[in-house]
């Protein structure tokens, strides 16, 4: 089956020609100008685009930003008679594959397109692999087969979904399944990282604003939450978000309305909160540092991301997934890895689980020459537990082979404190250590 191409210009002798050259490798569209070019590169689902620089009343270059605003996947090349150096980084700069000039050689321009094409056939085959992985969750444990389970009970709710679990273990992915299996999977899906905005930026982001709300303020702005009406918002790292700003969330979440900042009126919204976070609530409610009546308001549905460790018989789906991701990527061939290896992998401890899974496999995959990837290629120090003298005493902790002086560091006043109660003087003479220096460590472990 032929790409589709759609070629660009406002000289109709060029576009005959061009169209004459190339029809035996593409599906041609042609256009004069950007409002035609545009619809139809929307319409036709196009993903390469030959496009001169300079048309009638428009420019190219605002056309390549509108073309790659709707599919940044987009591969665009160049084409102009006025060819500077300005022109070239201009045009590249802004997202342009090639710049190529005119009279255009034709030998040149095929081996271009094929090359883009080549190109594009990649990115499309990665944009399928990664569109499976967020239309399902990899694996068949019981902690995923429970989860599943949840979520097809609660899917075309409104009931509000709280996401914990460790770093890496896939919660946003959780939260789109949830969006994928409701009567909302035709409506948006919109995730924003609590944590990547401060305050202020994040109320304007969600919320929205008027124009002349506040300075910089130029022109209005509807918010995330009405962009997402009759969809799901995924509140990534909610546990981040300031009080002030929690505050205003919940009158949202009992209202179903917002107000812009600096508007005086509401606006009904409907929406499905999802929220996620690493972060026990529950703590920071009694550190007061989340308000609890929010916490109790997004807890409706709780559902837990297992580690990696509590899943490991996922692995044999998740490596094959990995290694046929990045050999796409990466062109290569690798078949995966040897039973001996494997063994490898189910002994580590993927303190940053599903994410460290998907960066060791793709640096191996990288550096593979064979086959089958080699052991040196893992790059993992396998943690075998060390055990207690006395198997049934509860004062110890276990320690790994491999693990860092921090991570027992962590463990040991993690264990201390609990077992005091939380009683922090106590826990520091415990250690050995002062009140201040327990102080120091509890806030860089995130105890």
């Amino acid at each position: 089956m032929k790409n589709k191409l759609l070629i660009v210009d406002d000289e109709p002798k060029i576009l005959r020609s061009l169209k004459f050259l190339l029809e035996e490798n593409f599906e041609i569209y042609t256009s004069k100008n950007s409002a035609e070019a545009l619809d139809l590169f929307r319409k036709e689902k196009i993903f390469l685009v030959l496009l001169d620089l300079r048309l009638k009343e428009d420019s190219g270059l605002d056309l390549m930003k509108s073309l790659l605003e709707f599919e940044p996947n987009a591969i665009i090349i160049i084409m102009t008679a006025f060819s500077t150096i300005e022109n070239s980084i201009n045009a590249i700069k802004t997202g342009a594959y090639y710049f190529i000039t005119k009279p255009i050689d034709t030998d040149q321009l095929l081996l271009l397109l094929n090359t883009a094409n080549e190109k594009l056939k990649m990115i499309q085959k990665i944009s399928h692999l990664e569109g499976h992985i967020k239309k399902d969750i990899i694996g068949e444990s019981p902690r995923i087969k429970e989860i599943i389970s949840i979520i097809n009970k609660i899917k075309d709710t409104d009931a509000t979904v709280l996401i914990t679990g460790e770093s890496g273990t896939g919660k946003e992915l959780i939260a789109q399944k949830i969006h994928t299996l409701s009567n909302r999977a035709d409506k948006p899906f919109v995730a924003i990282n609590c944590a990547a905005m401060v305050g202020d930026l994040l109320e304007s982001e969600l919320f929205g604003y008027k124009k002349g709300a506040f300075t910089g303020a130029y022109k209005d702005e509807i918010g995330v939450i009405r962009r997402t009406d009759k969809g799901t918002l995924l509140l990534d790292e909610i546990g981040e978000m300031d009080l002030r700003l929690q505050s205003k969330l919940l009158r949202f979440l009992q209202a179903k309305e917002i107000r812009q900042i600096g508007d005086e009126k509401t606006h009904k919204v409907d929406v499905r909160i999802v929220c996620a976070t690493n972060r026990d609530l529950k703590k920071e409610v009694e550190a007061g540092n989340f308000r609890e009546d929010l916490y109790y308001r997004i807890n409706v549905i709780n559902l837990v991301a297992p580690s990696l460790r509590e899943r490991i018989e996922d692995l044999k789906y998740l490596v094959p997934y990995f290694i046929d991701k990045y050999n796409i990527s990466f062109n290569k061939n690798v078949k995966g890895i040897t039973d001996k290896y494997y063994e490898q992998l189910k002994n580590y401890r993927f303190e940053g689980n599903i994410r460290e899974l998907e960066n060791i496999i793709q640096r191996a995959v990288l550096l593979s020459t064979g086959e089958y990837i080699e052991p040196d290629l893992l790059h993992i120090t396998t943690h075998k537990a060390i055990d207690p003298i006395d198997d049934a005493s509860d004062n110890y902790i276990k320690i790994y082979m491999g693990e860092s002086m921090k991570e027992i560091e962590k463990k040991a006043i993690e264990f201390t404190l609990k077992n005091n109660n939380q009683n922090r003087k106590r826990t520091a003479d415990s250690l050995g250590i002062s009140e201040r220096a327990l102080r120091y460590k509890i806030k860089e472990y995130n105890l």
